[in-house]
């Protein structure tokens, strides 16, 4: 049997339920909401975001979204892949959704080829660090902005 916990591309047909996931309250600082994730993947050049709901059985539980071969530093010398995105709705949290959304990112890179899958988090107390470090990412030295720099082998 399989498991009803899945990826689904954001389309016409469920984008309503994409906009209406919210993180708690004390996490809005810490990532942005959906809207705003869409409409960055819609202004990148297509093929770069990876944008996907999160869904257990019937419920839109959580949203994710990955860059793919972006251009780090914008001057076509380094070209890397992560979670660009994770928002899990408030009333979904602690039950394996971010985990599962990791994984799944980490199982789509290395469809691709990949061999690191990157993440930038807010630093500071109630950000989300002490979670990616539990799945194996590790501290580079870089910054992107003010954000802290996760790779994680794959």
């Amino acid at each position: 049997m399989s498991s009803p916990l899945r990826l689904e591309e954001v389309t016409t047909a469920n984008l309503a339920a994409a906009l209406r996931i919210r993180v708690r309250p004390d996490q809005e600082h810490n990532v942005e909401p959906v809207a705003e994730s869409l409409a960055e993947a819609y202004v990148h050049p297509a093929g770069v975001a990876w944008p996907r709901l999160i869904v257990d059985g019937d419920r839109t539980v959580g949203f994710l979204m990955a860059f793919l071969d972006i251009d780090w530093r914008a001057d076509g010398t380094l070209f890397r892949s992560g979670l660009w995105r994770l928002n899990i709705d408030a009333a979904e949290q602690g039950r394996g959704y971010g985990r599962f959304a990791v994984e799944s990112v980490a199982a789509e890179l290395r469809r691709r080829g990949g061999k690191e899958m990157y993440v930038t988090w807010h630093a500071g107390p109630g950000g989300p660090e002490a979670f990616y470090l539990r799945l194996g990412f590790r501290k580079t030295d870089e910054v992107s902005g003010d954000q802290p720099v996760g790779v994680l082998a794959l």
